[in-house]
């Protein structure tokens, strides 16, 4: 990554990411979970039967694309989203209203700043206290 010359010094990047893909069995359902997890909204045109693009309502930060592709949940998952909340304990009870599960790891520490989540088909996240 090279630093740009501008004013304000900031590092520029030749690629960003643009979306995360979460492969799911039933994406109706894992649309409607993750839409009222993040805010996100669904794009305009270019979804089909088995593809789904929600974007963050303000534009800010990733898309999370959901691709309805059978695929075993792996425990441990090689890759996992860990979304940061200023009222942790509020936005854990709110998800798991929504249709998350609580995911108990012996390994967690006791001072942990995050608690495991699955979402309905298993799909594991943590919530971060950034509070």
């Amino acid at each position: 990554m090279e630093r740009s010359h501008g004013q304000d010094d900031r590092v520029d990047s030749m690629i960003r990411i643009g979306s995360i893909v979460l492969r799911v069995d039933d994406l109706r359902r894992q649309t409607a979970f993750w839409q009222e997890a993040l805010g996100y909204v669904p794009r305009k045109t270019g979804d089909s039967d088995d593809f789904v693009l929600l974007r963050p309502s303000d534009g800010v930060g990733p898309n999370l694309s959901l691709d309805r592709v059978h695929s075993t949940v792996q425990v441990p998952p090689r890759i996992h989203l860990d979304l940061f909340a200023e009222d942790q304990a509020a936005e854990v009870r709110r998800l798991i209203a929504l249709g998350a599960t609580e995911v108990h790891w012996d390994k967690r520490p006791p001072d942990a700043d995050y608690v495991i989540l699955a979402d309905p088909e298993g799909n594991r996240f943590c919530v971060v206290d950034a509070g």
